[in-house]
C-alpha cells in the first residue's frame, strides 16, 4: 500500500543524492529532501553504494542491497528517521569494516 496524501496514494519515482541529503521525487510531482544523517547506513555508504538502489513495491519504498537498507516512502513523507538501534548500527559498521579489510 502506498502513502495516502490528500486523496490519493503517492509513490517514489526517483531517488537522488547531494553530499548531505537524499531527495525522493514522488509521482504527484513533489520532491522531499531529508538529511543523510537521518539514515546512518546511507551516510556511511559511498556515493556509488547510494546510487545503487531499487524502487520496491511499485515505489512504496527503496532498497540498497550493498548497504542492507530499506526505507519506506511513507516514513520519509512522515518525517521518520531510521529506527535502527545504536548497537545494531555499530555491529553493521564493524562487519563492514571487517569485510573491507578481509578480517
Amino acid at each position: 500500500m502506498g502513502i495516502l496524501a490528500a486523496d490519493h496514494e503517492v509513490f517514489a519515482v526517483e531517488v537522488s543524492f547531494s553530499e548531505d541529503a537524499m531527495t525522493i521525487s514522488l509521482d504527484d510531482g513533489r520532491r522531499i529532501s531529508v538529511p543523510l544523517a537521518w539514515y546512518p547506513r546511507l551516510l556511511a555508504g559511498t556515493p556509488e553504494e547510494r546510487i545503487k538502489f531499487e524502487l520496491i513495491g511499485d515505489g512504496e519504498g527503496t532498497h540498497w542491497p550493498d548497504l542492507d537498507e530499506d526505507i519506506s516512502v511513507g516514513g520519509v513523507v512522515a518525517g521518520r528517521r531510521s529506527a535502527e538501534s545504536a548497537s545494531s548500527l555499530a555491529r553493521w559498521i564493524s562487519q563492514r569494516q571487517d569485510a573491507s579489510t578481509g578480517g
